[in-house]
């Protein structure tokens, strides 16, 4: 492409923008609240996913070993269970850690001031390395000889890998509906363009100019409002999140779900809405300008 052909296609593309404000001012705003959304439901999945994430690094369950078993014979439980797929660390808590752990904040209750030693047995605290099969997993170390009991919350790790299924396939969903929407309005801005320049683009066709010098200044049009659009719900997105930030500290569900701070991801959620604007943008006025080339 020539330089000078360049800039016409970008003047071309501003002066068709401005020549039809109300529909590009339309065009701008449905693009804004479809990756407004969009992002919503994308952070929100991004950080269930994080969130997950923390918790397969801090999950476990314990392991309660055979009264009989001695050290060495733990020693050798404790490797067996390594070799079991998807555990990530075993730890080895004896009998007196754990009473002395159980007791704490107790001591001057009467019901534990005497709790005898053989009451709690020594035990081992596995971690799993995918939350996604962490039934699976217990289900495996507790077959082993030597394994007398365990507790497990494995309700709570599948609720989450369930929320998570759910609203990633959700955001999924969502983007594409809204991607299909963003591209029919984008559509329908560009052919009012084009058809208020039928005429000229006859003449141009006529005189023989080629698809894409006639293309060129309406893709860009659709482009430079995908940007613009793309901008301008980067900025509400970053408003929208800060606020539900602070709404979720003042309120103390932090210590329940934590949310990424936006300043470790704003880059990539602007990369994302830049992309997506663009090739809404871009596509939008490709398929609106194809009809007008027929002639």
């Amino acid at each position: 492409m020539r330089k000078f052909n360049l800039g016409y296609f970008i003047k071309e593309g501003f002066v068709s923008i401005f020549s039809h404000g109300l529909m590009s001012f339309a065009a701008v705003c449905m693009i804004v609240a479809c990756l407004i959304i969009m992002g919503s439901f994308s952070l929100l999945a991004v950080n269930v996913d994080e969130q997950l994430s923390r918790l397969e690094e801090e999950n476990e369950f314990l392991v309660y070993v055979d009264e009989s078993f001695s050290r060495q014979q733990i020693e050798q439980l404790m490797e067996r269970v390594r070799q079991v797929d998807n555990v990530a660390q075993v730890d080895f808590i004896s009998a007196d850690e754990a009473k002395a752990k159980f007791l704490e904040g107790r001591e001057h209750q009467g019901l534990y001031a005497n709790l005898p030693d053989g009451v709690i047995r020594d035990r081992l605290s596995v971690r799993v390395a995918d939350l996604e099969r962490f039934t699976e997993t217990v289900d495996a170390v507790r077959a082993l000889p030597g394994v007398a009991n365990y507790r497990a919350e494995s309700k709570v790790a599948e609720g989450f890998v369930a929320v998570r299924n759910a609203v990633t396939a959700l955001a999924w969903v969502l983007i594409g509906i809204l991607a299909a929407v963003s591209l029919f309005i984008i559509s329908n801005t560009t052919r009012l363009a084009a058809f208020s320049r039928r005429e000229e683009i006859a003449i141009m066709k006529m005189c023989g100019a080629t698809d894409g010098f006639i293309r060129w200044p309406f893709i860009v049009e659709g482009l430079i409002l995908g940007l613009m659009g793309a901008l301008a719900a980067f900025f509400l997105q970053w408003g929208a999140y800060a606020a539900v930030c602070r709404a979720l500290t003042e309120n103390g569900a932090t210590t329940l779900f934590t949310l990424l701070d936006f300043r470790f991801i704003w880059t990539r959620v602007l990369q994302v809405f830049l992309l997506a604007g663009s090739i809404i943008g871009a596509l939008g006025s490709s398929f609106a300008i194809r009809k007008f080339l027929h002639v």
